[in-house]
């Protein structure tokens, strides 16, 4: 998508802070879209990013109903319309299940999966009325094949997928489209968290010889923007893959003992030699 195709245009990003968040809004804001960025530290966003009268600067709890009704309101008092809301904010805890505990459950469900479903809602009410825009959901491949070690992020995840393809399905009629964005693992501090877990996170490990870039993303993102599909898996080939595991669970199984290993190899080779730098 080109500049001109977004300069102009007004977006919600939340999780701007950091990472897949940061990366986008900063590449929008240089194309000229107009930009709500929020997250819940605002000490860093206010770091990233300068506030304008085209990029408002929010600190926000995506777990807030109440957040979001005002969220989604400032957008509208200040630019007038709502063309994009990019659920990106989520968290990741790894941990097995034995180890977890009821905090641990709640974290996941309400900032992944509560936070995407009030953030979807709450900008399909004023897309609604507006009769146009396009709600792109941050998944991961984690939302289509369950992940060991990682059972509350991966079952968050699940949610989002869900509950997006499915109000996708709804919200046609009214003009909205809705766009689930799954990418592997993402050079952010996202896998800086997974590292200090080796045994729980090492399926995240196992994919390409090196994880994918927020700027890898950044390109998916605008062929989402595009083309605006229903779901958008990166790479697409390890998107089949999790999808053929997820089918067949029984088989999902014993690949993911299998690729755990290679995992694990990866893991001990590449990042606890300090090959990895934050």
């Amino acid at each position: 998508m080109s500049a001109a195709q977004v300069n102009g245009r007004s977006f919600i990003i939340t999780g701007a802070a950091s990472g897949i968040g940061k990366q986008l809004a900063t590449g929008l804001a240089q194309k000229g879209a107009r930009l709500v960025l929020a997250d819940l530290d605002l000490e860093a966003l206010q770091t990233a990013f300068r506030e304008s009268e085209s990029l408002i600067l929010r600190q926000m709890d995506v777990t807030s109903e109440t957040a979001w009704a005002e969220l989604v309101e400032m957008a509208v008092e200040a630019f007038g319309q709502l063309d994009y809301c990019v659920n990106n904010a989520g968290v990741i805890r790894p941990g097995f299940v034995l180890d977890s505990t009821p905090e641990h459950i709640r974290y996941h469900m309400e900032v992944n999966a509560l936070g995407v479903m009030y953030g979807t809602h709450f900008a399909a009410k004023v897309m609604a009325g507006q009769g146009y825009g396009h709600i792109i959901n941050i998944a991961s491949l984690a939302s289509i094949a369950p992940v060991q070690g990682l059972s509350l992020y991966s079952g968050s995840k699940f949610a989002v997928r869900g509950f997006s393809l499915a109000a996708g399905y709804e919200l046609e009629e009214q003009g909205i489209h809705v766009s689930l964005l799954s990418p592997d693992l993402v050079h952010t501090p996202m896998l800086d968290v997974q590292l200090q877990y080796p045994e729980e996170s090492a399926l995240s490990f196992s994919g390409g010889a090196q994880p994918l870039t927020v700027e890898d993303v950044e390109r998916a993102f605008y062929e989402v923007l595009r083309k605006k599909p229903r779901e958008y898996c990166l790479p697409a080939s390890r998107g089949w893959l999790a999808k053929i595991g997820s089918a067949f669970p029984g088989l999902g199984a014993k690949i993911g003992r299998i690729v755990k290993q290679k995992g694990l190899k990866r893991i001990k080779k590449r990042y606890q030699k300090r090959e990895y730098h934050a």
